[in-house]
């Protein structure tokens, strides 16, 4: 084993800051810390390939974000029709059916997210993530992907196996979809 790593450590020194990591993108406490422990097993299986090239907490970070990516492709596999279907149902009651435009009801308003109030960050963080629960399990794992870990578009498609212009309707309609569950609990 390198000299490099400290897997009597690990716990201590990274259990909290991936925690944090993994529950920013599943939004699931048990499933969080089953993908923590599941990252430290790979990594003790794996520690003779650790070269030292990057941090322990680096390393072990790329191996959560492989798990996480995982449960992303799992929940999307199994995408059910109904619940994009109720999410392109939902979008179409901000657009007017001929122009395509927003209606007058719907269209952007300001958030109030320029506050910097804490408490108010907090809870406007709170409606986010139940927001992007919302989605269908394809449009999140895009989603958090594309403007959470701020993957490549390409990278994406490969992992979740959408083509390029799938992904960008599902972007499209992920954010329409954010945008008017946000005006509905945050306005």
């Amino acid at each position: 084993m390198d000299h490099q790593l400290n897997p009597h450590h690990w716990v201590t020194a990274h259990a909290d800051y991936l925690f944090g990591f993994a529950i920013t993108r599943i939004n699931d406490e048990e499933l969080a810390k089953d993908l923590v422990q599941e990252t430290f097993l790979a990594a003790l299986e794996r520690a003779t390939n650790f070269e030292g090239k990057s941090s322990e907490r680096t390393w072990l970070t790329a191996i959560l974000k492989n798990k996480i990516i995982d449960v992303y492709r799992k929940k999307s596999s199994g995408l059910q029709s109904k619940m994009v279907k109720e999410a392109e149902e939902e979008q179409n009651d901000f657009f007017d059916a001929a122009s395509g435009h927003w209606t007058r009801e719907s269209g952007p308003k300001e958030f109030g997210i320029e506050d910097r109030d804490q408490l108010v960050s907090k809870e406007f963080e709170q409606i986010m993530k139940k927001c992007l629960q919302k989605l269908p399990a394809l449009w999140m794992s895009v989603f958090t992907m594309k403007h959470i870990d701020e993957e490549a578009t390409e990278f994406i498609c490969t992992e979740l196996k959408v083509t390029a212009a799938n992904f960008w309707v599902i972007i499209h309609r992920a954010k329409i979809n954010l945008r008017a569950c946000l005006q509905r609990n945050w306005i």
